[in-house]
């Protein structure tokens, strides 16, 4: 049937999109994706064969920030580890060292400040926290002052600041391994890293060492590399870690406005008209 497929819809990173398959596919017009990131895609490779590719930003942005916040404050109110102890069958009464840490008038550093960035910013700011953003172009002053965020140049400067510092960027071969040993060590002692963005772009290694003798205070991510994680991999190990399986935007409703954006996308390309969502080769 390769002669009939005209559109793929790409769902959890599959059909795996390769050479073999584009050579087999000789009429096709366009690929979907079921999110944003498309890293796991050779855009270049993809256009060298006249197809087009679009992706579905505009339903997964809400649900990608709650999940962003929903680790914020998990870590912050160590809820896993807490409802571990609660659950516990020798549990009698919970330490009174075991203390989370304030939110509000704590300090986020958002790295990658596009429509995720900027609603998780949006949530934050009803948090009380104090907003710091670090990304390649600066918002529009409107846009800041809305959610109360100042803009750092560097992110060094972010780093050395913030209490809480998120991850939204997309992974590119700039973003890869973004956080490494020297960023963290630029982080409080009593920071956490949260990544709702890919987990590429945290060095690993460098994580668990910074996690293990308290260069920063935890970590929280929703995603991982490879994922799911080895089940021997010391992160899994950690107590100031949460982990969740790339659930950002595991909504109902997300997931059917995901499907909606991707057959616009298709329709568009099927019928020669522009694609909404178009993502070209960098």
């Amino acid at each position: 049937v390769g002669k009939k497929v005209q559109a793929i819809y790409v769902w959890w990173h599959k059909p795996v999109i390769d050479k073999e398959l584009l050579q087999s596919l000789p009429n096709l017009k366009v690929i979907a994706n079921s999110g944003v990131g498309m890293d796991h895609l050779d855009l270049k490779l993809v256009a060298s064969f006249g197809v087009k590719m679009a992706n579905a930003p505009r339903s997964v942005s809400s649900s990608t920030a709650n999940t962003g916040m929903a680790l914020l404050l998990a870590s912050a109110r160590r809820l896993v580890e807490v409802h571990n102890i609660s659950i516990s069958p020798s549990m009698e009464y919970c330490e009174a060292n075991i203390l989370g840490v304030k939110v509000a008038g704590a300090t986020l550093g958002i790295i990658g400040m596009g429509n995720i960035g900027y609603k998780i910013a949006l949530r934050a700011k009803a948090f009380e926290m104090n907003i710091l953003y670090h990304n390649r172009t600066r918002r529009k002053v409107h846009e800041e002052q809305a959610v109360g965020a100042t803009y750092c140049t560097k992110m060094d400067s972010l780093l050395q600041q913030a209490d809480f510092v998120m991850l939204v960027v997309s992974l590119t071969p700039q973003t890869h391994k973004l956080i490494g040993k020297r960023e963290l060590e630029l982080m409080k002692p009593t920071a956490t890293l949260i990544n709702i963005s890919r987990g590429a772009v945290v060095d690993q290694e460098a994580l668990v060492a910074a996690l293990q003798t308290g260069v920063i205070r935890a970590a929280a991510l929703d995603v991982t590399s490879p994922e799911p994680l080895p089940r021997d991999h010391p992160l899994l190990k950690l107590k100031n870690v949460i982990i969740t399986p790339h659930l950002g935007i595991r909504t109902d409703k997300a997931t059917y406005m995901i499907t909606e954006e991707a057959v616009e996308n298709i329709l568009a390309a099927l019928s020669g008209l522009p694609l909404p969502n178009e993502v070209l080769p960098s």
